[in-house]
Formats: C-alpha cells, sequence, structure tokens
C-alpha cells in the first residue's frame, strides 16, 4: 500500500525517543520529510541524526519544551523555515508522574495540566494555520490506554489525557470542512522507558522482581508479549496518511488485544 507520505512534511512531538521515535522513523521510511522536538537538545539532535542516517530522510531536530507556550511556537516557526509548511502533526509529550488522589496538591495538578491538556492545546493552535495553508492535514495525539481504561496509579494521566481526547473528537468535527483530520493513538503496554519506570513501581509495590512484574503483565496481554516502538509507530504512520482519508475522529488502540473494553 502506498500511505502518500512522500515528501510530506511531519512534526513530532516528544521523539527523541520512545513512541514518538517510532512514529518519527516510520513516516521518514515512507518518505516524509520530519521535524522532531523534544527537551534536551542534545538528544533530539542525535535522534534527528539517526533518522537521516537509517532512512535518508530530511530532518529537523528542534528544542521543545512542551509546557511552553514560546517553545511550541519556535518549533513550529523552525519547521515552516526549513520545510516550507506543515502537512501533519504528533502531540505528544511525556506523562504526568504516578500516583493516587492523596499525592497531589494544587501545583501537581496544575503541571499535569499545563504538561498533558495545554501542550496539545498550543501545539495545534501553533501548527493549525499551516495545515489550513496546505488546504488539509492530519493531527494525531498520542495518549493512554487509560482513556478507555483508567489505570489505578495514574489518575493525573487518567484525568488530561481523557480531556485530550475530548478535545480532539470535538476538533475533528470542527476541522472536517476544511479536509484536516484528528484522531488518537493509544498505545498499550508498549517497550519504551515510561512502561519500564511503571513496571518497576508496580514490582516495588508488590514485592516482585521487575521480571516476575513484566510477566505478568504479558500473561494479559492475549498476543503474549509487550509491544515494539516500530510497531506503533507504524500505526501513527497510517493513520497520517493519505490511506487512512476517511478516518477522523477516532481511537486507534495498539495493545495486542489487551483491552477488555467494546468502545
Amino acid at each position: 500500500m502506498e500511505l502518500g507520505l512522500k515528501n510530506k512534511v511531519i512534526m513530532v512531538a516528544a521523539a527523541s525517543k520512545g513512541l514518538g521515535y517510532g512514529i518519527a522513523q516510520a513516516v521518514a521510511q515512507e518518505g516524509a520529510r520530519v521535524s522532531v522536538g523534544s527537551r534536551t537538545e542534545a538528544d533530539i539532535l542525535a535522534a534527528a541524526d539517526a533518522l537521516r542516517r537509517e532512512t535518508g530522510a530530511e530532518t529537523l531536530g528542534s528544542v521543545l519544551d512542551a509546557r511552553d507556550a514560546a517553545s511550541i511556537n519556535n518549533w513550529v516557526e523552525a519547521t515552516v523555515a526549513k520545510f516550507g509548511g506543515v502537512d501533519g502533526l504528533v502531540v505528544n509529550a511525556g506523562g504526568p508522574p504516578a500516583g493516587g488522589f492523596d499525592d497531589f496538591d494544587d501545583a501537581a495538578w496544575q503541571a499535569a495540566f499545563e504538561l498533558t491538556m495545554m501542550s496539545s492545546v498550543r501545539m495545534i493552535r501553533a501548527a493549525l494555520p499551516h495545515l489550513r495553508v496546505r488546504g488539509g492535514g492530519s493531527i494525531l495525539a498520542v495518549t493512554s490506554s487509560s482513556v478507555k481504561e483508567p489505570i489505578d496509579i495514574l489518575l493525573l494521566s487518567n484525568v488530561m489525557r481523557s480531556g485530550v481526547v475530548s478535545l480532539l473528537k470535538s476538533l475533528s468535527r470542527e476541522m472536517a470542512p476544511e479536509k484536516i483530520r484528528v484522531n488518537n493513538l493509544v498505545p498499550g503496554r508498549i517497550l519504551t522507558d515510561r512502561v519500564k519506570s511503571l513496571d518497576a513501581i508496580g514490582a516495588k509495590s508488590s514485592g516482585r522482581s521487575v521480571a516476575e512484574q513484566q510477566a505478568m503483565q504479558e500473561a494479559q496481554i492475549p498476543w503474549g508479549r509487550y509491544g515494539t516502538i516500530e510497531e506503533f509507530g507504524r500505526a501513527g504512520a497510517f493513520l497520517l496518511s493519505d490511506a487512512a482519508s476517511y478516518i477522523t475522529g477516532e481511537t486507534l488502540i495498539v495493545d495486542g488485544g489487551a483491552m477488555k473494553t467494546v468502545w
């Protein structure tokens, strides 16, 4: 299948590693020009260089603090200056800290709001004029399985990411006349540093070893293992592409069949 991503300009946030890097890698392999952003300059420049070497794609690495509006705007402006426009945006940011209700004060709630909800609003707001100039495009947000089945130790993520999904569903309808598609991509247990840290937390609280904790999690996945960032990235590339031209307002779950919810 030809995805139609060749020479498209795709922006991917939080892409120095993990899920973001997986999507950036997949679209680059399809011939897209890729602008990646992340907080640490050395890491994101290394990621952009790795993508260029692995795929031959044109890449741009930029410092991006998802909590800062000026940083987001600078990333979008740098992308347009280098590539001449934007065809797709991947909204992504690191997750809020783990914990339950009693663990968080007002400052923690506000920080989670800025990191997860407002970063999504600001990235979309900054990229939207450039998508409109193109006559359409695609917005894809990476959220969490917590938007379908709340996770006990991830209260902040449960709340904030559910808000992001509501935002995306609303925007999918509002932006459809402008040929801008808006979708949500949900990872299950994908083998990233974030999942490894959650396994470590779960192991500590349960008295298991990390290996035992991972084995317990894998036993609950019908596919019998954690997913890879490459598998997740290919799903993201599809939703960003012309091959998904009649898909908008949807949530695609990449979890090896683990989730039990019908909707």
